[in-house]
């Protein structure tokens, strides 16, 4: 998946858990540290949403995007 693709499912699955009145990056992290999917909510397909994503690739879009601002 391209970096662009990643970064755009990600933000979705933060929007629906926002929407959802989930703590959005408390259930992101806990899951990039963990690899555990149950810390990601099913709300609007969100967890499977973010683990079709490669939890490496997200980290280190992560780190590019914070270390170029």
């Amino acid at each position: 998946m391209e970096k662009n693709d990643t970064k755009k499912v990600l933000k979705e699955v933060y929007e629906s858990l926002l929407e959802g009145n989930y703590d959005s990056l408390s259930q992101i992290v806990g899951y990039l540290n963990s690899g555990d999917p149950g810390y990601v909510s099913t709300y609007k397909n969100a967890r499977e949403k973010l683990i079709s994503l490669d939890r490496y690739a997200i980290i280190e879009i992560m780190l590019k995007e914070f270390i170029n601002k």
